[in-house]
């Protein structure tokens, strides 16, 4: 499943943040949550990859600080499609670690519409990109590890104000790491985790920086068939993400630049891989349960990828 661990575990592209709905300090981090559930640190044999990934979005329950749902209705959503070019060499570096470069460059669509007040916002076209100029990935017979740097370039359109914007406004860089572990010497018990800390800049326009974020994904995954052309996995999997720092700027209130956002979530995926074609396929469902200081959920997300 290495095409399939590769395509989950370093994708990584803007997730518009418009659930400002009820204060402006509620929102998330750039990173669309749940990708790096499965086979987080597999790194994939040397040379290239594309791959296109369907993410959707939805949310419609506010909650507040304690989690208690606020009396605010409406539609969030957001969809991205996301084109995604990964390399990795052949050559060995600090133990035997694989060097991987990737650059994702997404189009996207959102909107927010209030029952009150109708279209509150929504835009579509090509959003912030995301580029991992540097991954380091070691696969071993019983564990896989990757050490991840990135960054979020706001290449996608942003006016401070704007009701069309598809970017986020500013630069964001990442650490992550994937580790993925084979619980039986068969491999086919997979527990695979993400994590993904997230430093935002000034956003332009508004001079708010957003709190800085902490994302954690997993997943336990049973590997149901194995042949020489198909192999399936499916199992549990789960996201989180937690803002750790304040949210500042000239328009955030002491009350809002106080708050933090929390989101968790469950559900199920489905990996299938196609070795002879050096293919891959994925299906994820994600529910959100005891958010807080943001909408609540859920997600589903399609992928495909073929090397060559």
């Amino acid at each position: 499943m290495r095409v399939a661990g590769f395509r989950s575990a370093v994708f990584v592209v803007v997730c518009v943040s418009i659930l400002n709905m009820s204060t402006p300090a509620q929102n998330r981090g750039v990173y669309p949550l749940g990708m790096s559930a499965t086979n987080s640190g597999v790194t994939p044999q040397a040379g290239f990859t594309y791959v296109n990934q369907l993410l959707f979005y939805s949310r419609d329950h506010a909650k507040d600080a304690a989690g208690d749902t606020l009396p605010v209705t409406g539609e969030n959503y957001v969809l991205m499609d996301m084109n995604t070019l990964a390399w990795v060499t052949k050559k060995k570096f600090l133990g035997g670690a694989n060097l991987s470069a990737v650059a994702t460059l997404p189009f996207a669509k959102n909107n927010l519409t209030s029952d009150i007040q109708g279209k509150i916002s929504g835009g579509g076209g090509f959003a912030d990109s995301y580029y991992m100029p540097f991954i380091l990935g070691w696969n071993r017979n019983r564990i896989a590890i990757r050490a991840i740097y990135g960054f979020l370039a706001p290449t996608g359109r942003f006016v401070a104000g704007g009701t069309d914007n598809v970017g986020s406004g500013y630069w964001t860089h990442t650490l992550s790491s994937g580790q993925t572990f084979y619980l039986k010497e068969n491999k086919r018990l997979i527990l695979s985790a993400f994590q993904m800390y997230e430093f935002h800049g000034a956003q332009q326009g508004t001079r708010t920086n957003p709190g800085e974020s902490f994302d954690l994904d997993y997943s336990m995954m049973g590997e149901l068939l194995r042949t020489n052309s198909f192999q399936l996995q499916t199992g549990l999997v789960g996201y989180e993400q937690r803002q750790t720092t304040a949210t500042t700027g000239p328009e955030i209130s002491e009350a809002a630049s106080m708050d933090r956002y929390a989101v968790n979530a469950l559900g199920f995926a489905v990996n299938s891989t196609l070795p002879k074609h050096k293919a891959s396929v994925g299906l994820k469902y994600f529910k959100e349960f005891t958010d807080r200081s943001t909408f609540q959920g859920y997600s589903v997300q399609c992928s495909g990828s073929i090397s060559f």
